[in-house]
């Protein structure tokens, strides 16, 4: 092998050093781990800042209500969901500071509601299932309180964002529909199968009852037909003169 022959290198095997990149590049990735890290403290600090999500369990002859610190002008949304129980059915009620009733449904299934706050103060809403008297409900509620924040905090500039800032927040916003998307098919999936375990208790009572009544048919015919080819000894009484 001649000494040419050390030249060539496949190119993925080539590793190339940060210290050797030329200055522009060397910007560019800067800027790229900056906006990694902005984002990931946007994440950390205002993910779960704006929204409550909550499965709870709400038994027979019971209400629950909960309770939201809210500005006034601010877009709030109201999603909610029964996951189990009975006919899937809840009410629900929806106040704002001043008790003045802004929703209320009764007996639902899911529903949402969006509004504007016009003051204030605490809200609160509440779920009822007061009209059931043996069956508890499982029901699931997401309250998002205002707008989400800005990815970056320089998002609303003037200027356009960067090609790295731009694909952050596409891939932001796709991944918020992927959680979306997520949490509607796990309360389908917890749905059917609630209802596939209720569907299969039925048919097991059903077999259970169908058997029985087979086994009591079955041995009052064997009693009835020993009836039939039973000999019956006759008695003779003499009455005496």
């Amino acid at each position: 092998m001649g000494s040419n022959d050390r030249k060539y290198c496949p190119r993925r095997y080539q590793i190339i050093s940060l210290a050797i990149l030329p200055p522009a590049k060397m910007r560019s990735f800067n800027r790229a781990v900056r906006v990694l890290v902005q984002m990931l403290w946007a994440h950390l600090l205002f993910g779960w800042a704006f929204g409550s999500e909550l499965t709870f369990e709400l038994p027979d002859n019971a209400k629950q209500c909960f309770y939201e610190d809210i500005i006034i002008g601010t877009k709030c949304t109201l999603e909610f969901q029964v996951v189990t129980g009975g006919h899937y059915d809840v009410d629900c009620r929806l106040e704002d500071a001043d008790g003045t009733v802004l929703y209320k449904e009764m007996k639902k299934q899911y529903d949402s509601f969006t509004f504007t706050a016009a003051k204030n103060g605490t809200y609160k809403f509440c779920f009822s299932n007061e009209f059931s008297t043996f069956t508890h409900k499982t029901v699931y509620f997401d309250f998002q309180v205002g707008e989400d924040p800005p990815l970056f905090p320089n998002e609303n500039r003037v200027t356009a964002l960067t090609q790295m800032e731009s694909a952050c927040v596409s891939i932001h916003e796709a991944l918020k529909s992927v959680i979306d998307y997520q949490t509607h098919f796990r309360l389908r999936e917890a749905q059917g199968r609630s209802r596939a375990e209720d569907l299969n208790t039925r048919v097991a009572f059903w077999s259970i009852g169908e058997a029985f009544i087979l086994l009591v048919v079955s041995i009052s015919q064997v009693v009835l037909l020993r009836s039939f080819f039973s000999d019956r000894k006759t008695t003779t009484t003499r009455v005496g003169s």
